[in-house]
């Protein structure tokens, strides 16, 4: 049902492309749109739009008057319940909201939800692909990159949504029919001032789910496991070590679904997606559509066609023998180890950033193993070199431009060099594909070594 906002204050608090994609919603409704950013315009960019709309700006700050006096604050999942004008407003009974509960109350097509610490945009953009191939009409959206509230005013048979914890933090009754957990690992202790709370947010995503609702969950995630013993929805797993009496398992070659007392095996040789954590993501990302009835043969022709996300262990060249891989989504050290663990020795790696509070001993067994030269760049390098500079040869470069012509040096025929920073680009980049893009100019901009 198309809501009415006519005479409602709305404070949008974080002016990135969700806040701004909110404040177009909110005027499209009627209501009095303030859009309220600690970043001053110039740093922002271009407002031009809604000032059009008749957006109010409060920028360089939160004036806490506003945010008292709002009927509704809209957050960004950018943004900390915890800043102080948001903590305000709440504790006076200001409803405060996150945009996918806001888009939620909008929506009546099916929403499949998916979340995790990694895999998440590659298992949301390949579920879509399948809904898509299967003929439905869907929105693929989410943390992925189009907000929800994007869908709000579209025709849909499925909405297929990637939803980070920051997302899930502010519901009320969001709930979507499929809940995918893919895995947890520490990320975002930046955020969080424990591992629990980050576990306690990602947990959200089923707290208004019932029994008829259904969890997909990774059988081998010990986390996963535990956290979602005693959720209301009916469970399905999957695994990538072992056959399931129910669900989505391996056997040798072949991935088998077996549901409703049937069975389908489908041959991982087809795939262009390469690595177990990617087989991890096409076991989860087929449950639902099999669910709810599409044909075996088409889900499985659309995971065989999909290869694949931008920045996210992509090959960017063969150069002289060495081969050069952008990894530049993987944020986390979680991330990092599934993309070392797809490579041979010896591995040149580029990683740092913004560093997010984790722990970076999991890379230790890697980094022995794998990894002869660690080219750090960004504010987390330090705190790498310290954790891991011991286990291998480490440097530092001022720049990623820098770090990539030192590994040409370094690196020998037969080879790789991985960028795959294990943090945030916020200290050096506007994003993670910002710097994706930066390394694959770097790289693609390295000449040949003349031959004689």
């Amino acid at each position: 049902m198309r809501r009415d906002f006519t005479g409602h204050k709305v404070v949008v608090i974080g002016a990135g492309a969700t806040g701004l994609a909110l404040s177009r919603y909110f005027c499209r409704r009627g209501a009095t749109v303030t859009l309220s950013d600690s970043r001053s315009a110039e740093r922002i960019g271009d407002l031009g739009e809604l000032r059009e709309l008749g957006v109010r700006l409060d920028l360089g700050g939160h004036t806490p008057g506003l945010f008292l006096a709002a009927d509704m604050v809209a957050v960004s999942p950018g943004v900390p319940l915890n800043v102080p004008a948001v903590a305000s407003a709440m504790q006076s009974g200001v409803p405060v909201l996150g945009e996918i509960e806001i888009a939620f109350a909008e929506l009546t097509a099916p929403l499949a939800a998916i979340t995790g610490t990694n895999g998440k945009s590659t298992t949301t953009t390949l579920m879509g692909e399948v809904f898509s191939a299967w003929g439905k009409r869907t929105f693929v959206g989410g943390n992925l990159g189009t907000p929800l509230i994007e869908a709000v005013d579209g025709e849909w048979d499925w909405l297929v949504a990637e939803l980070s914890s920051f997302q899930l933090e502010a519901i009320c009754d969001f709930r979507p029919r499929y809940a995918l957990l893919l895995n947890i690992t520490e990320d975002h202790l930046d955020r969080y001032p424990d591992m629990a709370s980050y576990v306690a947010a990602k947990m959200q995503v089923f707290a208004n789910m019932a029994e008829a609702d259904v969890a997909v969950l990774n059988a081998e995630d010990s986390l996963v496991m535990a956290a979602a013993a005693d959720i209301r929805p009916r469970r399905i797993l999957f695994s990538s070590r072992r056959l399931l009496p129910e669900g989505m398992g391996l056997d040798g070659e072949e991935i088998v679904w077996r549901f409703a007392g049937a069975e389908r095996r489908f041959p991982l040789a087809r795939l262009q997606l390469k690595g177990l954590h990617n087989v991890e993501n096409v076991m989860a990302a087929l449950i639902p559509p099999l669910i709810e009835g599409c044909p075996p043969e088409v889900a499985w022709t659309a995971a065989c066609s999909f290869a694949g996300l931008a920045h996210r262990m992509v090959p960017v060249r063969l150069l002289d023998g060495v081969t050069w891989y952008n990894d530049s989504k993987g944020t986390n050290v979680g991330s990092v180890v599934k993309s070392l663990a797809g490579l041979a020795a010896p591995v040149t790696l580029i990683a740092g950033g913004k560093d997010k509070g984790g722990d970076y001993a999991p890379l230790a067994p890697l980094m022995r193993e794998k990894v002869t030269h660690l080219i750090l760049i960004g504010q987390a390098a330090p705190r790498i070199a310290e954790a891991l500079g011991h286990l291998t040869r480490t440097e530092r470069a001022d720049t990623l431009e820098a770090a990539v012509s030192r590994a040409r040096e370094l690196t020998p025929p037969g080879g790789s060099v991985l960028l795959s920073p294990g943090c945030s680009s916020f200290d050096m980049f506007k994003s993670y594909e910002e710097r994706g893009d930066v390394f694959t100019r770097a790289v693609l901009a390295l000449p040949e070594k003349e031959t004689v």
